[in-house]
């Protein structure tokens, strides 16, 4: 048994959605620093580029709205205008909304729950083809969706479309996983904690308050979060399919109640 390369990434092709920054883009550079070739896809293009070109010359924007079906099934079609075949997708692109019960906005539902839910479903459906080009029982392709410990427990937040989409996107990794698997595509989840992002300014801006209701005691740094894309993309996760590894120094499934211990 050799061990020595099982989290390398050689060779391959990865696209992560939502890759300019904040956890996709933290994903992006531990894929780029075990050898993959990485697009990324933001909404934003000039944040895109930037974000390639600090990532280096193995990294490639390509940015794209994916918040709609024709926004996914334009983006499969210029990757597949790049490249022939894709090794490893990360839906990572997604949305949040905070409001009170009596005044959530129907678009504050459909907002995260088409980019959380929808796009993940429809941006893989669009890719299937050049998934299943990479995909073998020897080396099989990578889906990996970026889910959330929000959708297994509750925050003190008035998130209610949030909450729901991401629960939604575990379950749809499980189903998803259960038909790709039969193409030689492995699907499966990363539900983050906190980490220092846009979307989670808490954890940004009041990581020392965060912490002391972290079991571990800290919020999630980079290599965190690279750590176990990189399992899941690489060899080393080759026999896991379908399940959600949960990044969140023990919030979800360590805790005693209501983050405290």
């Amino acid at each position: 048994m050799d061990t020595t390369s099982l989290f390398r990434l050689d060779g391959r092709v990865a696209l992560v959605t939502g890759g300019s920054r904040g956890i996709g883009k933290m994903i992006a550079a531990g894929f780029i620093a075990q050898g993959a070739k990485v697009y990324i896809s933001s909404r934003k293009a000039a944040a895109c580029e930037a974000a390639a070109a600090e990532l280096g010359p193995n990294c490639i924007a390509l940015p794209q709205d994916v918040s709609t079906v024709a926004g996914c099934q334009a983006l499969a079609e210029r990757f597949a205008a790049l490249e022939p075949q894709l090794d490893i997708l990360v839906n990572n692109a997604g949305a949040a909304w905070g409001a009170a019960f009596e005044e959530f906005p129907e678009s504050g539902w459909d907002k995260v729950m088409d980019l959380n839910v929808k796009s993940p479903f429809f941006l893989t459906q669009a890719l299937h083809g050049v998934l299943k080009k990479s995909a073998s029982r020897e080396r099989p392709a990578k889906v990996i969706m970026i889910t959330s410990i929000d959708g297994m427990r509750l925050n003190p937040g008035e998130t209610y479309s949030y909450h729901a989409s991401k629960s939604a996107l575990i379950y749809l990794t499980k189903r998803m996983a259960a038909r790709l698997v039969r193409d030689a595509i492995h699907v499966t989840s990363i539900a983050p904690g906190a980490f220092a992002s846009e979307m989670n300014r808490v954890a940004r801006d009041q990581g020392e308050a965060v912490a002391k209701v972290i079991p571990a005691r800290r919020i999630g740094v980079d290599e965190d979060m690279a750590g176990a894309a990189i399992y899941l993309a690489s060899r080393a996760g080759d026999y896991v399919v379908g399940d959600t590894l949960t990044v969140d120094g023990g919030v979800a499934h360590a805790s005693l109640g209501a983050g405290f211990d």
